[in-house]
Order: structure tokens, then sequence, then C-alpha cells
């Protein structure tokens, strides 16, 4: 849709100047001033035109060379969706290098709370109005921001005893009537139910929470520093280790990101197996978070059960790509190689074995009382919050919302099966169990469709020696063929100048990658849209008036992975 059509006269409502439209792009673009900016986002969310309800990303992009006349060194990029639309804008808000400052949209969207400050840690933006603005992926001793072009990503801060992080909790006043004196415990980031480096600070009357503050960052390794210094083939094993559960989706989302940026699509044989194996991944991820969420609370039977589906498909994954966790099993044109000539049998193995393990694990579990106590009611939040904190995914579908990338913004095979979207409404630990339990049965569905019409013909990679590596036969008897295996090595794929923001549904909600090149083989900016990271941050609101037990049955039930989280 053009940006123009959003609203009926957008631009006409600012100076000249304050809203400019930005054609050519992948999606509606508007150009923002920044002062602005905070009434534009109020609008687009509140007016029912448009209804942006749903902020997905914030981040920033750096160019040095450009000047204050053409803008400004920076931009803050926000990515919004509409949900009762189903429409996408991105706004670009220009800033100079010596005042990078702009106004927060917390008000508006309680998810920019941490977005910020992550565009404040890496970058240096300023938002005013932020009621926390703190780094948040790099520790407190950090100097510089790192996602700067000057940056030295070969410098190295050490953090002193003076900077750990010690926060100042402010709760509620005391009712005068308390029983206990109120203390300050850490949770984390070494406690075994944590389910990865994070840190809950919390204040606790008796063993209620009655404030608390997490710190995130212990698994930051600067990925999208990195994917600047590399070929844009050889960022795949860095998203290998954003959600490491479900490796093989977030190569699919990169490299179908990348295929549209070079107007390529990958040959069917190759969408065919990616679609399948996407959906064993997501069985498997969801296996993992059941099965840690039931562990946690003592149920250690059903943990095996889950984990015995995740081991039979670890080794159909290491029957096409040789690698059970980290797959890097995709490549952009396609997948690393044939499929081996039993995959249509294995698979279908998996269809006779998975069922009956679920099934059980149903039974057990169902009516179970110590279950049910633990997980009714715990962790609740409604549909409206949730996507005012910027869910997405099971968590959001288990309070009502009926958001998936697949059925609302088909790519692949999707829209050409028959399944439908699991919605629960009670928005707590229960519905997000069941959820996923929905999802492993739709997945089975699908992949039982795809496998009945069979395997297309035809290669698994694209055809075309300026993105696909010749064979090994080739390069050995061609001339040709090692000069382009040579080139592709060396300089990349020469993905033409531009940007795109891509998305799949990853198992933990939209995994969204915005790219931008500048037509060398190096990407210039990949900033990833971890689903994770938002839903984490709603931690601290959902636990309060809870206990310790109920925060380590709502963190296995969100799914929170590190890897994907700290990036």
């Amino acid at each position: 849709m053009p940006a123009q059509t959003l609203l009926d006269r957008p631009f006409d409502r600012f100076p000249s100047g304050g809203v400019v439209p930005q054609e050519g792009l992948d999606q509606p673009t508007w150009i923002v001033a920044r002062e602005h900016l905070l009434e534009l986002c109020r609008d687009l969310r509140d007016n029912p035109k448009t209804r942006f309800d749903l902020l997905l990303d914030i981040c920033g992009v750096d160019f040095p060379e450009r000047t204050e006349e053409a803008g400004g060194r920076f931009e803050a990029v926000y990515h919004l969706y509409s949900m009762p639309r189903g429409e996408r804008l991105r706004l670009k808000v220009p800033l100079t290098e010596a005042d990078p400052v702009l106004p927060s949209v917390v008000p508006v969207w309680k998810a920019a709370d941490w977005f910020e400050r992550e565009a404040w840690d890496l970058f240096g933006f300023k938002f005013t109005g932020h009621p926390n603005l703190r780094r948040i992926l790099t520790h407190d001793g950090f100097q510089g921001h790192a996602l700067r072009k000057d940056y030295d990503a070969a410098k190295r801060w050490i953090l002193t005893e003076d900077k750990i992080f010690a926060p100042t909790l402010v709760a509620p006043p005391d009712s005068g009537d308390a029983m206990f004196e109120r203390m300050t415990i850490n949770i984390g980031p070494s406690h075994p139910a944590m389910h990865g480096t994070f840190r809950m600070v919390a204040m606790l009357d008796g063993d209620q929470i009655v404030a608390s503050e997490m710190e995130v960052g212990y698994l930051h390794r600067c990925f999208e520093k990195m994917a600047e210094t590399h070929t844009w083939q050889q960022v795949i094993p860095y998203t290998d280790r954003l959600n490491y559960c479900s490796s093989f989706i977030n190569n699919v989302g990169y490299c179908k990101t990348v295929e549209k940026m070079l107007g390529i699509e990958a040959p069917p044989r190759a969408v065919w197996a990616r679609t399948i194996l996407s959906e064993f991944s997501r069985i498997m991820d969801h296996c993992v978070c059941n099965g840690s969420t039931l562990v946690d609370l003592g149920a250690l039977t059903n943990f095996w059960y889950f984990f015995q589906s995740r081991e039979e498909i670890y080794t159909l994954l290491e029957s096409v790509c040789g690698a059970r966790l980290t797959v890097s099993a995709n490549r952009i044109g396609g997948l690393i190689a044939e499929l081996p000539d039993t995959f249509e049998a294995q698979c279908r193995r998996l269809l006779e074995f998975i069922p009956p393990l679920i099934d059980d694990i149903d039974t057990l579990v169902a009516k179970n009382r110590i279950f049910l106590d633990r997980a009714v009611g715990v962790a609740a939040i409604s549909g409206e919050d949730a996507v005012n904190w910027g869910w997405t995914g099971p968590c959001l579908r288990a309070s009502g919302v009926a958001y998936d990338v697949r059925k609302a913004h088909p790519y692949d095979l999707y829209d050409t099966l028959d399944w439908e979207v699991p919605v629960f409404q009670g928005g707590d630990v229960y519905d997000r169990f069941r959820v996923r339990m929905a999802e492993i049965r739709q997945s089975l569905s699908m992949i039982r469709q795809l496998l009945d019409r069979g395997m297309p013909a035809g290669r698994c990679i694209v055809d075309d020696p300026h993105i696909a590596l010749p064979t090994k036969e080739a390069c050995y008897n061609q001339m040709e063929s090692m000069i382009y295996h040579f080139k592709l090595i060396m300089d990349g794929i020469q993905v033409p100048p531009g940007e795109r923001y891509g998305m799949v549904e990853g198992a933990n909600g939209e995994l969204g990658f915005y790219c931008i090149s500048d037509g060398s083989g190096n990407p210039y900016r990949i900033k990833v849209r971890p689903p994770c990271f938002p839903i984490f941050s709603t931690f601290s609101t959902l636990m309060m008036g809870h206990t310790i037990s109920d925060v380590i049955a709502t963190l296995g039930g969100l799914n929170v992975i590190a890897g994907e989280l700290d990036r």
C-alpha cells in the first residue's frame, strides 16, 4: 500500500518536511522530523484508519559520510504493525551526531522501553522522557557505542566491582501490618531454573514479589557488528546462535530476506524441504519449552517424553546437513546440499513416533492437580496488554490474539496447506503450555500434507553461479566454475543497494531481519528483531504480586532463549 493512503492527509497535518514519504522501498516508509515523532506515533496507534498497535522494533543506522544538510549521520528506524489491518509501516527519524536526541515513545507503546535502551546502548541515541535510560546489552563499565561505524570492535572494557549493576528498587509503601521484613535477593544469572544467563533482582515481602528488575546481556556477542565484516553467506552460522533450539528457522528467515533483496526464489524442492524442516524445528522447540516448564514443576517423566521427540528430530537434521543443534543448513538460494534418499522415510517415521508421546503427556498433565494449581491464572496478561508490550508468537496467541506470520503474511508453502492457528484466552502459564501442544499437532498435520504431495523434482539450490557455489566436479573440470567459486568465496554475493525487512514465524513469534546493503559483498547493517526480547521486557510487570515459585513456572513457559535475547 502506498504510504500516502495510510491516513487521509498525513503529511498536511505537519509543517513542510515534518513527515515525508520515502518511495521505492519494500514497505511504506516515512521520514519523520523528531519534534513530530511522538504526536505522529500516538495518531498512528489511535486513529481507526491505521491502528498501528504493535511496535515491532526500534533500531539505529549509522551513515558517517552523510552531512547534516542531508539529514545527519544517524537514523532511528521504527517498524510498526497494525493487527486489525495487517499493514506495516517504517518510520525513519534523522539525527545528527552532535545532537542524537529524540522523544521516547514509551507512553505510546510499552515495548519501546527495552528497544530504546538498546538504541542508546549501541548507538548513543538519547530518548527524552524514557523512564530508565541505561545500558542493556553491554555492562555498565562499557564505554562508547558499539554499532557506530567508527567503533573499534577490538576494544575491551573491564567490568570493575563498583560498576556492577545494583538497582534501587522502589516498592509500594508498606501497609503497616506486614508480618515480614522486606528483603532483596538475586535470582540468576547462574541459577539452574533461569533457563539462561538472566538475572532478576527482586524485593520480597514475605514470599511475595513487590518490586523487581531484570538484567540481560550476559550472552551478548554483538552479532550485528560481526555481520558487517563478513559476507552475506558467512552470516548464516551466526543466525544459528539466536534461538538455537530451532536454528533451522533462523536460517530460513535470514536467507529469505536476502533472497528477496536479490530478486530470486529458492527452487520448489528447497521450499518444500524448508517448510517441512521448519515445522519439525518448531515441534522440537515447543518440546524443549514445555518439557522444561514441566520439569521445573517436578514432572520429570514428561520431560523425557518431550526430549525423546527432540532427539529423533535431531537425527533427521543430522542426515540433512551433518549437524544437530546449530545446523547452518540453509544457503542463500536454497539448502546446503541435496536431500538424502531416506529423507521422506525418516519424516514419515517421525510422524508415527511423535504423536503417541504427545498424547501420553496430555494424559499425564491435562487434569493433574499439581500442574493446574501451579499454572492456571499465573502470570496472566490480556491480549491488549501483550500487543502493547510487543508480544508475538505462542505467548500472544495464548492471550487470545490470532496473529501468526505464516497465516497473516504467508511465505513458502503455508498458504497451500490446511491448518488452523491455535488460540486460547487465559494468557497464563497454562494456556501458553496448551498453545504449544496444539501447535505441535498442527505442525505434524502440515508435514503430513507436504509429504503426501511428494518431493518436487529439481535441485535444492538456485542454478546461478553468482549466488550458489559450483560443484566440486565442475571446479575440477571447468576454469569458469573455478573462477566463480573463487569470486564467491573472496568477494561474497553482491547484493544490490537497498533495504528490506523480512520476517518468518519463529518458534517464539515474529523473527525479523532488517537488512541494508550498500552493494558490496558484506551487509551494511543487519538488525534482528528477536521475538523473546519484548516478551522478557514484561517479566518484572508479570511477576508483581507473585511468588518465587511462580517466577520459575512462568519463565519456562515464556521460552526466553539467551542467544536470541542477547544476540
